[in-house]
């Protein structure tokens, strides 16, 4: 077997917790296409969704930084916890944060090139590859934002409808963001081809049940409705009072959420 096609096997078994032989079938049935894999798997009912573990080999740090009115988010990649803790490694850090917020800087290209000879220092004393992954900007007044542990990050800006702002509820809010996971801010946001990709998934898993037309119509939307709650954070239960939804919660304060920004250390890779 190929070096590549056990990587994907080993990739979809991580994040499905299925058996080498059910994804090597799935594998099979799509071409090595690992995206189509998991739907294949989810249509066939072996897994009800993907796994969304973060590849606990992955270290470093998430941090966040505010100055004025502008609020910077990093994730700053290493290969071992040791190095994470290293305070030569945090302060390189807060260096490239600090430039973030005092040069208005959106690009990670220029971070990169100011601070390659630093980040090639680190490497040579750390021996171990160190990586700026990503970097996120606000420079909103009404903001806020929470860090979990240096490994969950959350910027959310908001629109305050009320001259007083209610810290307390936004930094809850930004808590509850960390804690869920919402992918979108209501259902208008969400891309059609992903709501079109979920519904192709229930649509072959209801087939199997056997049920009439209109009965498959009403499962499927029940399904579609459930998914789409759980993907936006406007419809999820908040997580401070679960009788209410984030949007009677926003609603009540006369808070409008804008946009969010959510780092997660290791996600995506």
């Amino acid at each position: 077997m190929q070096k590549n096609n056990l990587c994907l096997i080993k990739e979809l078994r991580n994040r499905t917790g299925i058996g080498i032989i059910e994804c090597k079938k799935a594998l099979f049935y799509t071409k090595n296409n690992l995206e189509q894999a998991i739907d294949y798997l989810r249509s066939a009912g072996v897994i009800k969704a993907e796994k969304k573990n973060i590849n606990s080999t992955l270290e470093g740090l998430i941090l966040i930084y505010q100055k004025n009115n502008n609020i910077a988010i990093l994730e700053l990649n290493c290969e071992t916890d040791f190095v994470s803790k290293n305070i030569d490694f945090i302060n390189f850090g807060k260096k490239i944060l600090d430039r973030i917020v005092c040069k208005n800087i959106t690009d990670i290209s220029d971070i990169n090139i100011f601070f390659e000879k630093h980040r090639v220092d680190l490497i040579s004393k750390f021996n171990e590859n160190i990586n700026i992954r990503r970097i996120k900007l606000v420079q909103k007044k009404c903001s806020s934002y929470y860090l979990h542990r240096f490994r969950i990050g959350v910027i959310v800006s908001f629109d305050n409808m009320n001259s007083s702002i209610n810290k307390e509820i936004m930094k809850n809010i930004s808590m509850h963001i960390a804690a869920s996971k919402p992918k979108y801010i209501d259902a208008s946001n969400i891309p059609q081809e992903v709501i079109q990709r979920e519904y192709n998934i229930q649509l072959e898993l209801t087939k199997k049940l056997n049920k009439n037309k209109l009965q498959e119509e009403n499962i499927i939307k029940g399904k579609m409705n459930k998914f789409i709650n759980e993907i936006t954070l406007l419809n999820q239960i908040f997580i401070m009072n679960t009788k209410k939804t984030v949007k009677e919660i926003l609603k009540e304060n006369n808070l409008k959420v804008l946009s969010f920004i959510r780092f997660e250390l290791g996600e995506k890779i």
